[in-house]
């Protein structure tokens, strides 16, 4: 596994926008404070040209967009890629990634939810880590969350053992000024759903947002199956998070991964909490969607996680060694670069 070099003060963070991108007045806002923050920590912050641009869900046409993101990895200065934004059309520019520049030039880059195109076929065709964490507006609140302070700490190299949350925002949040943190309103619960009181889970991390990631499975940028293989005596710790689905699409994407050979190593799964899950025509819930896919494997399962679209989260590094420990609803987790 290829680790890119960890930050340094004055290395340069570049924000570029390979989904959609920023326009609105509050979301430029909280763009700007965002670069104030991490200048404000010993960087340089530079943005490519369409980060602040959205036409029809894109920030710019899907070669453009690749482009935009190759200026950053083949600029030797630029040491950490932000996604600004998610969206629904990244897969356009996928082609137009330069895979070999990656694999010689290896930069860090961070995103989440459509993102997980770039993090995801990145990690496993380049071999190259990667962080599920954040995309860049969120670095944008007056006063970081904690686990954007543990983010950049893991960017730099420190060690971090990260803690679950207390409390989660379990809605949208519709900003007023740009600046405002996460409004967290319930009780965090790691649920353990195969029976366990406790679980210890290690293995290779990789994984993201589920409606992603099914898209990518058989396409020619699926190299899933061999990443898995070269990673089998590690074990392979799946996470992932669900943006929006029916608990019947859940149990149906998960057994097409399973079918396609991608959990033959699996040494457990974290899922993270779900956001839009459609339960108004089923009688099965999120969990059991995931049990009726996964429930054979034998193998340790986690829902209720704080990765995804319901924040706050903990860094998820693709290609990392994650230890996982699950306890009456907490957890803890930590990673090795080897």
């Amino acid at each position: 596994m290829i680790y890119p070099e960890f930050l340094k003060k004055e290395d340069y963070i570049g924000i570029t926008a390979p989904s959609d991108g920023r326009s609105s007045e509050v979301d430029i806002r909280r763009l700007e404070n965002a670069e104030a923050n991490l200048k404000s920590m010993g960087y340089n912050v530079i943005e490519t040209a369409h980060v602040r641009c959205s036409e029809n869900g894109r920030s710019a046409d899907a070669a453009t967009r690749g482009a935009e993101f190759n200026t950053l990895v083949a600029d030797d200065k630029c040491r950490l890629i932000l996604c600004a934004s998610g969206g629904d059309f990244l897969f356009e520019m996928l082609p137009f990634l330069d895979y070999e520049l990656m694999k010689n030039n290896p930069t860090w880059v961070e995103g989440m939810s459509d993102p997980t195109g770039i993090t995801f076929t990145v990690t496993t065709n380049c071999d190259v880590a990667t962080i599920y964490q954040a995309n860049a507006g969120e670095f944008g609140m007056e006063k970081l969350h904690h686990t954007l302070t543990d983010n950049i700490k893991i960017l730099e190299g420190e060690h971090v053992v990260m803690n679950s949350c207390d409390r989660f925002q379990s809605g949208w949040q519709n900003y007023v000024t740009g600046l405002e943190s996460y409004a967290v309103d319930s009780e965090v619960n790691w649920r353990i759903i195969t029976g366990e009181e406790s679980v210890s889970l290690r293995g290779r991390l990789i994984g993201g947002c589920l409606d992603v990631i099914t898209n990518i499975c058989g396409t020619g940028f699926d190299n899933t199956k061999s990443f898995v293989d070269k990673y089998k005596n590690d074990g392979i710790l799946w996470y992932f998070e669900v943006f929006s689905m029916t608990p019947e699409n859940i149990a149906f994407t998960l057994w097409k991964l399973k079918e396609a050979g991608w959990f033959e190593n699996a040494a457990g799964f974290i899922f993270g909490r779900e956001c839009m899950v459609n339960t108004e025509y089923s009688q099965i819930n999120h969990d059991d969607g995931v049990l009726c896919a996964l429930g054979d494997l034998g193998v340790p399962i986690v829902t209720g996680a704080d990765i995804g679209h319901r924040p706050p989260h903990i860094t998820m590094v693709n290609g990392a060694i994650g230890n996982v420990e699950v306890k009456g609803g907490s957890a803890t987790v930590s990673l090795e670069m080897i």
